[in-house]
Formats: structure tokens, sequence, C-alpha cells
């Protein structure tokens, strides 16, 4: 039997059979233009859009990194298709005048690891946990997207990264990097310190003026994270959403906001709320400039209120 992804390579739905997204889809005309800022010497920040994934965005929602180094530019995070893949590539060759030597994935989500199709398996890198992470969930975030982002998704299989990397200092092409493993956000968390420049990219264990998402996420664990992360020296954060951290508050902010949540909904469940109830629970004011604060609220419902309610609640 075909999958989603082959029918949709085949061309064989009908127009009454489409989602939404493929409806749109049929008048496809989107284009990856992921535009690079310099923030160091030889370091570049490229932006994602500070929204849910969907497809008038084509899920180019995480921010990615680049770094220049004598072998080729090093991609931390290769977004979230394999033409997201390969634009963020073209970015990097017209930067740095060489093609992506060595590619990062910091984590198993779809819209930071997906992209990773654009590339010889041989140079994407990630930490064990998140290549065993990708192994059990990798295709069904594949087929989650297609079914989302329809043509964006084109050409786009599950490349696993290698699982190789582990925590220490590494030279590439004559840049001195740190990789620091952690974990909290999901079962593999990979930070990069770029020695040089003082630049750290956090991935998604930081979240800057944008709420953190929590599918995989022990909160224990990611709040160790953040000690660590706090505790190591560095000039600018690249967090893997929202703006380029210029004065060090937004591993203060994230962890604010998942303090702030597993109180709340640990409350909502001994008064009584269900899961439609707690996603309505009124957002702090000082998060009130946060985006997508709601829409991950709600999703956070969804994640931890089930282990919550098995925890808090009697047995009858």
């Amino acid at each position: 039997m075909m999958d989603r992804r082959q029918i949709l390579r085949a061309g064989l739905l009908t127009p009454a059979l489409l989602t939404p997204a493929l409806a749109l889809a049929e008048q496809f005309a989107g284009t990856y233009r992921p535009q690079a800022e310099q923030i160091a010497e030889g370091v570049w920040i490229v932006r994602g859009v500070d929204e849910p994934i969907a497809f008038a965005n084509g899920g180019a929602i995480a921010n990615s990194a680049i770094l220049a180094t004598e072998d080729g530019p090093v991609l931390f995070d290769p977004g979230v298709s394999r033409e997201h893949g390969l634009a963020l590539g073209a970015v990097a060759l017209d930067l740095c005048g060489k093609p992506v030597a060595r590619v990062y994935v910091s984590h198993l989500h779809p819209d930071h690891a997906l992209g990773a199709a654009a590339f010889s398996p041989q140079i994407v890198h990630a930490l064990p946990a998140t290549r065993a992470e990708l192994e059990r969930d990798g295709n069904g975030f594949t087929d989650a997207m297609y079914r989302l982002l329809a043509d964006w998704m084109k050409g786009t299989a599950l490349v696993l990264p290698q699982g190789d990397l582990t925590e220490g200092d590494v030279i590439i092409g004559g840049r001195h990097i740190r990789l620091i493993a952690l974990r909290g956000h999901s079962g593999g968390d990979l930070a990069i310190l770029d020695q040089a420049s003082g630049v750290l990219l956090a991935g998604d264990l930081v979240f800057n003026n944008r709420a953190s998402s929590t599918p995989h996420a022990d909160l224990a664990q990611w709040r160790l994270a953040l000690d660590r992360l706090a505790t190591t020296p560095h000039r600018l954060l690249v967090p893997g959403h929202g703006p380029l951290d210029r004065d060090g508050s937004a591993i203060a902010q994230t962890r604010d906001w998942i303090d702030w949540l597993e109180p709340a909904l640990r409350q909502a469940v001994v008064q009584g709320m269900d899961m439609s109830e707690a996603g309505e629970l009124p957002i702090p004011p000082r998060f009130a400039g946060m985006k997508a604060a709601r829409y991950e609220l709600q999703r956070s419902v969804s994640h931890l209120y089930p282990a919550l309610e098995a925890e808090l609640l009697p047995r009858l």
C-alpha cells in the first residue's frame, strides 16, 4: 500500500480527497528564502518565524546558525525539509565560498532535524540519544510534516545523523568549538559554544520571547540544563526559537515559563479541571509579549496532563 508521501509524489489524490494543506499545494509556489545575519566574526544566525508550523510558513520556524571554517561552513540545525536544508546550504555556500562541511542536529524535533535530508549522512552528526529518538519517531514526524506541509516536503526522507557526538572540545577547519551534551527539552539536547566569538548555540533548551514547547520534555532535567548553560560563559546566545539573546535574559525567561507552567498544571489537576479548562488558564502578565503563549500552553496540557492526573488523582 502506498503511504501519503508516495501518493503526494505520484499526484494521485483527487481534489475531493485533499486536506486544506494539500488543496493549497495544488497552487503551490512556495520557496524558502532564508536570510543570514552576521552576529560575530564567521558566525551567522538564520531566523525562523515565531509561529507554529503551518503550510503558510513552510515549517521554517526554527533558528539555524552557520559557522565559517577553513574546511567549509558548519550548519547547526538544517531545518524542516530537504528543500529547507538545500536553501540553508546555499546560504552557507554564498557566505563562505565552500559547501557545508558538517551538519549538527541539536535534537529530534522535525523543524530542526528533517532538513538533514539535503546532506550526505556522513556529514550529519548528533548525540547518540538524538539518533535513537529519531530512529523511534523520525518516520512518524516525516509523515506528519507531509500531511501538514505537503509540497514543502517534496523529496524529504528521514536521514539519521551519525550518533557519534560526545561532550568536549572539537577543532573543525581551524575553528574551536565546544560540544555540550544535555537533555531536558528532549532526551538528547546538543548545545555548542563557539570559543572565539563566545556565541552559544542553545537549540530548543532556550526560547526567547516565544513560549517553550514540551512534547518530549523532562522539566527537572531541563532546569538542570538551563543551570549548566547559565554558568557557561558566553557573549551572545542563539535560541532555538525567537530573537538573538544579547542581554543574557533568555535562559532565565525560559526557566520562568516552565517554573510557572508545571505548578499551574499541577494545581489545575488538583482543582479537578479537565484538559480543555486547563488550556484556558490565565497566563501571567509578564508573558503577555511572548509569542505562541496560549498555543504552547494548550500543547503542554496535552503533553503533560495525563501523567499529572495519574500522579495526583486518586485511583477509583
